[in-house]
């Protein structure tokens, strides 16, 4: 009951694809990796 299977993840997949467009799932991707580099840069240099 707890787990997930591949046929699961694939349609929960596709139903978020068509849910948001991949132009929207680009853009989401690009924040979430400026964020992650930024949250990065931050803890390697906290006083600048």
């Amino acid at each position: 009951m707890g787990s997930i299977s591949i046929t699961q993840l694939l349609v929960i997949s596709v139903i978020v694809v068509l849910l948001f467009s991949t132009k929207k799932l680009r853009t989401l991707d690009y924040d979430l990796g400026a964020s992650c580099d930024r949250r990065r840069n931050a803890t390697a240099n906290p006083n600048g």
